[in-house]
């Protein structure tokens, strides 16, 4: 066991001792004459609605308290098969990004986090208590530089990546970042909200493709996005799991999601490995429509499914939005702070039942809307 993960186990072992370990359990309400524990306080869960057993349309409270149903367990062993480590499932990405670094990151700790990370990492790194810096994005030799100059006067450090990065859709390079976490003794924090089910053999991912699975210590994925539900996961060490379950205060202090959610993601989880000829489409498709854009000396970039399409001024951006809106593609200006000044972009967000004739047009009406 890494000093890193038995500075975890140790105060779990406290925790323990003084009986305030907490575990998921498995409640069936069946048993009880009354539940005294749940927040359904309109009564909601018993007006009848016809919904099969373990499949409700709400919860009643929190995981550790009656909100843990079979359901959980069947999602959860199901990813662990899947990811061949264990799994913990929240309500969502947010509440997985806003939790879990102010979990396992404290006073004494570092973050390191790739500059264009997700609003969601971010406010996650602000709520620890550790310090942070940020590199520049994919800039792993910056990040090195990083390590070099502060990697000895901190106990525990964090890498934090996403994948695929949700407003430029360029992709890490997981196998330099895990290269990095082992030369420097760190733990490496990747979040797969925009690969999970577009990415890998069996849709896990960039981890999957990249064929570094079981390397990566904190692996994050949303079923929010792809998988078209809600909720997310992080796939961990098992001391980790049971550290989080005990002191993530996302996990601990909200309402879990219906089992009808939970029941969903399980379907949708295992309809997404046989989905590869979908994913090989998608690929091919993104893979088209930027080489398009490009001929037409357009700026964009990327090497997944989402195409941005750089235009800098925000005004403009939001002008081009609407007269694309009025030709019938429904587009949004992505402008600051959700992306960095002058950096205001159109984003394409492709989809597996696209064709190439619904996009074969789209490159001359964005090059004659830009030169408007």
């Amino acid at each position: 066991m890494s000093d890193i993960l038995k500075s975890y186990q140790d105060e779990l072992d406290k925790l323990s001792q003084t009986g305030n370990l907490r575990s998921l359990k498995q409640i069936d309400e069946k048993k009880f004459k009354l539940n005294l524990s749940t927040n359904d306080y309109m009564g909601i869960a018993k007006l009848g609605l016809s919904v099969p057993e373990e499949k409700g349309m709400g919860s009643g409270s929190s995981r550790l308290l009656t909100g843990n149903f079979i359901a959980y367990k069947q999602l959860e062993d199901e990813l662990e098969n899947q990811f061949g480590s264990p799994a913990l499932f929240f309500n969502s990405g947010y509440h997985a990004n806003i939790g879990i670094l102010p979990a396992l990151a404290s006073k004494g700790d570092l973050i390191l986090s790739d500059k264009l990370n997700h609003a969601s990492i971010i406010d996650g790194i602000k709520l620890s208590d550790a310090d942070y810096h940020r590199y520049k994005h994919l800039d792993y030799a910056h990040l090195e530089r990083l390590l070099e100059k502060y990697r000895s006067n901190y106990k525990r450090v964090f890498i934090v990546s996403e994948s695929i990065f949700s407003m430029d859709g360029d992709i890490a390079d997981l196998l330099k970042l895990i290269q990095i976490k082992k030369k420097y003794e760190c733990l490496l924090y990747i979040d797969e909200a925009h690969a999970l089910g577009t990415r890998g053999e069996k849709g896990l991912g960039i981890a999957e493709e990249q064929n570094c699975l079981s390397q990566i210590d904190l692996l994050v994925g949303t079923f929010g996005k792809a998988m078209n539900s809600v909720g997310a996961y992080l796939i961990c060490n098992a001391i980790v799991k049971d550290y989080l379950i005990n002191k993530m205060r996302s996990l601990i202090f909200t309402t879990a999601l219906p089992p009808i959610s939970i029941a969903w993601n399980l379907q949708i989880l295992k309809q997404s490995r046989c989905m590869q000829q979908e994913r090989e489409h998608l690929q091919r498709l993104s893979n088209q429509l930027r080489t398009a854009l490009q001929k037409l000396g357009i700026e964009t970039g990327g090497d997944s499914n989402i195409i941005p399409i750089m235009i800098g001024d925000s005004e403009h951006c939001k002008q081009v939005a609407e007269q694309m809106q009025k030709l019938g593609y429904l587009i949004f200006p992505i402008r600051p702070p959700s992306v960095p000044p002058n950096t205001a972009r159109l984003r394409l967000s492709l989809s597996a039942d696209m064709k190439w004739a619904d996009l074969k047009e789209l490159p001359e009406v964005i090059k004659n809307l830009l030169s408007s």
